[in-house]
């Protein structure tokens, strides 16, 4: 029997309205029929890529850099790769920093890389600045590519050789030079590769929505808690402490 049947009403229709909404929410009604939380999930992608657009000013310091002469060698190899697979991503590595205008010679797993260090990074940049706007033509007719596969791969490669020049830099207490290294691939490379395919929109664009759905789910997620906590009391359930009475 209900302990308190006006809180154990409002608790009932708090959460048979909050399963009524869920339902509208997962419903195919939203934008190209997608539910709601793949469209709430779509335009928050769409902000994030947004506001992660920092290609222009790495492009500026880039400039600092021309004329500096990378002289690294690495070493492409990984824990469980298959034989031949390093060598296989050391020539897409070498062709990559060939193409760009950059030295690059291939001995079995690693790879000796000498150029001019602002070139290449600011060829790394152009690279992400096309990925980042969605041009995946650039990068296939750059590298000779038609599978969009294999040019989100050919791309990657920048990662890939980044990453291990950055490490040669540290090792080699060149920290200037191994920090701008680390901001162009976190930066402009990693967001250019993620975001790749996405609409880039800004937070002006859809301020009113992004706040409005914000809101809802702070006020949807109370809506539920406050639902739980009268159908509790309504049934006479309760979290308060007890008090036990002391013997005298």
């Amino acid at each position: 029997m209900a302990a308190d049947k006006k809180h154990l009403t409002w608790g009932l229709i708090l959460l048979i309205s909050f399963i009524g909404v869920l339902i509208l929410i997962f419903a195919p009604i939203y934008g190209q029929g997608m539910n709601g939380l793949e469209y709430s999930d779509e335009l928050f992608n769409k902000l994030a890529k947004g506001s992660a657009y920092q290609i222009p000013k790495l492009k500026k310091d880039a400039e600092k850099y021309k004329g500096k002469l990378l002289d690294v060698v690495v070493d492409v190899k990984r824990s469980g790769d298959k034989p031949g697979d390093a060598e296989k991503r050391a020539e897409r590595m070498a062709k990559v920093f060939t193409i760009n205008g950059a030295k690059a010679e291939v001995n079995g797993s690693k790879v000796h890389i000498t150029g001019d260090f602002g070139a290449i990074m600011a060829a790394a940049l152009e690279d992400s600045d096309q990925m980042y706007n969605n041009n995946g033509d650039y990068i296939k007719k750059k590298y000779e590519i038609t599978d969009d596969e294999k040019m989100k791969q050919m791309f990657r490669q920048w990662h890939n050789a980044l990453s291990l020049v950055n490490k040669k830099l540290i090792l080699d207490k060149k920290a200037q030079d191994a920090n701008f290294v680390k901001n162009v691939i976190t930066k402009a490379i990693e967001p250019a590769y993620n975001f790749y395919g996405i609409q880039a929109v800004k937070i002006t664009e859809k301020a009113g929505v992004a706040t409005g759905l914000l809101l809802f789910y702070v006020l949807y997620t109370i809506w539920y808690g406050f639902g739980v906590l009268y159908l509790f009391e309504g049934l006479g359930l309760s979290t308060k402490k007890a008090k036990v009475k002391k013997e005298v």
